[in-house]
């Protein structure tokens, strides 16, 4: 029987698992499938492995059995040596953040959730031991109850583009009703799924998208969705915002979204220089590196335009998977799964997003 430590951190406790017939049990399940991410590379290096070790409980932790997982594009960048400076040292490691599935075994403090429950929640993006995998491992505030009205395959979709649109628009900026957002990128999961919250929270919202996802951005409540491949986005918005979120990246995105916010706004990018520094130059040099030069677009454009400047990020934030699961339970946050594929067929999920044969939400099924 072979019974790893976890690499989420120092692990004393074991599984808890509890059979709807027995009061306790206690359980160690000793391997699983898993995607296995040996080198970095294309697709054609991930490896399907048989009988995976699953690692120890640590208290807070809970086993999901999963039913499908998303692919995301972070993933698709750590396959390829994004965040080799954070990755490298563990390899092999199993990449993938979001998860459905159902509760397998808790660990000694979990409360919230209980065995046979049916969960979705995401991982954070430096976990070792991603989400592809038969039982996956995150800790209780990682996850919530997933909503009855909507699928596993659905659901997968959802956590780790909005908890990282979350992050943005009420940890950073604190938007607040009344306000304008103006979103880079609304037909992506991201910026579909800041669209989504900020209308919910009472927010107006414009959007730059492609052709193809302009009406599906209307529908989610944004007021104005401008096709960057056919309209000029400086002439066609009009006013001020008070929160510009770019999902893009890049000069021309940064310096349009800067001057369309007014004074005290906020503007976030996700393309921050964090990993990418931290990998070229390592951690000693590359992580102060990456600290100066965002507190140097700080410091101008708060003097430049009196706005603050944020690379932002997802984070496990309960309050923030407690809101999403409310509005996914309502009906009023969902994004579109385009195509899924067997775990088995993982290559070929990772090669059609790669080449761009598939624009919208890939997902994994078991």
């Amino acid at each position: 029987m072979r019974v790893m430590r976890s690499l989420r951190g120092n692990s004393g406790a074991g599984l808890v698992f509890r059979p709807a017939r027995l009061n306790s049990l206690r359980s160690v399940f000793t391997g699983c499938r898993a995607v296995i991410l040996p080198r970095f590379g294309g697709p054609e290096v991930f490896e399907l492995r048989e009988n995976v070790p699953v690692p120890n409980l640590n208290p807070n932790e809970v086993l999901v059995k999963a039913k499908a997982v998303s692919v995301n594009p972070l993933d698709c960048r750590i396959r390829a040596g994004y965040g080799r400076s954070v990755f490298q040292p563990h390899l092999p490691i199993i990449v993938g953040r979001d998860v459905s599935g159902e509760v397998a075994a808790i660990g000694t403090s979990v409360k919230s959730l209980k065995v046979g429950q049916e969960v979705f929640g995401a991982l954070h993006p430096t976990a070792l031991r991603g989400t592809y995998t038969d039982y996956g491992i995150l800790s209780e505030d990682e996850l919530t109850e997933k909503p009855s009205s909507i699928s596993h395959v659905e659901a997968s979709a959802i956590p780790f583009a909005a908890l990282t649109a979350w992050r943005a628009l009420k940890s950073n900026a604190r938007i607040s009703e009344g306000q304008r957002l103006l979103v880079f990128g609304g037909g992506g999961a991201v910026g579909f799924s800041a669209i989504q919250l900020a209308v919910a929270s009472g927010c107006h919202v414009t959007a730059s998208c492609v052709g193809q996802t302009k009406d599906r951005i209307l529908a989610a409540g944004a007021e104005q969705a401008v096709d960057y491949t056919t309209e000029d986005i400086e002439l066609a918005v009009k006013g001020k915002f008070d929160a510009v979120l770019d999902t893009i990246g890049g000069p021309e995105t940064e310096r349009i979204g800067i001057n369309f916010l007014r004074k005290g706004g906020n503007y976030m990018t996700l393309q921050g220089e964090a990993a990418s520094l931290t990998d070229k130059y390592g951690f000693v040099v590359g992580l102060p590196l990456a600290t100066s030069l965002l507190m140097k677009k700080k410091i101008q454009y708060q003097y430049s335009h009196g706005i603050d400047y944020w690379w932002t990020y997802m984070r496990a934030d309960p309050e923030g998977l407690a809101e999403i699961q409310r509005l996914v339970g309502a009906g009023k946050l969902k994004i579109p799964v385009e195509k899924t594929f067997p775990i088995t067929d993982v290559v070929a999920a990772h090669e059609a997003k790669e080449k761009k044969q598939i624009p919208g939400k890939v997902v994994l099924e078991f």
